[in-house]
């Protein structure tokens, strides 16, 4: 009578390629060394797969491990150190060469938020018509915001000029 084929996942005995293995087992005892295929029997035995964890060592060391359980807490610890890792954005300050006091200061209040809650920031300063004629006027307002955040940021990518526009990072200190 044939039996229905079992599925299981991949089989980590399969890429042993050392003809003997130091074997530690469920329970991370030493079991010392012994051939790969015997290895294997007692692993199944036990209802686990045998996988290779120090390929380099002399002989390689292999464990039982339950591949499926093993890797579901691998997920879960990437997940786990996904969710707690600080992701950075780059927010954008548009501004204009000839900006108002009041403006700029806006602008400024939001750099600062932006900064306080730890993202890096990019301002641009976007030049028309005859204002590309007067560069230096962007380039002293780009010098002006630098200053004003001295103390809560560095400046990451120092103002230059792409086209119309001048860009400048600022990234939190």
């Amino acid at each position: 009578m044939l039996q229905p084929p079992v599925k299981s996942g991949p089989r980590y005995d399969k890429l042993i390629q050392s003809d003997k293995v130091r074997v530690i087992d469920e329970n991370g005892e030493n079991l010392g060394v012994m051939y790969t295929r015997e290895a294997i029997e007692q692993a199944a035995e036990v209802g686990l797969n045998l996988v290779e964890v120090s390929p380099n060592a002399d002989p390689p060391v292999c464990k039982f491990l339950d591949v499926g359980k093993y890797r579901y807490e691998a997920q879960k610890k990437a997940n786990a150190a996904r969710k707690t890792q600080k992701t950075q954005e780059i927010k954008e300050i548009k501004m204009r060469p000839n900006i108002d006091d009041h403006d700029y200061d806006v602008k400024m209040r939001n750099v600062n938020k932006f900064i306080e809650h730890g993202d890096k920031v990019k301002v641009t300063l976007r030049f028309r018509g005859r204002e590309m004629a007067h560069q230096q006027l962007g380039m002293d307002l780009l010098r002006r915001v630098q200053d004003d955040v001295e103390e809560i940021a560095k400046v990451e990518a120092y103002p230059r000029l792409e086209g119309r526009q001048m860009l400048m990072v600022l990234a939190p200190k």
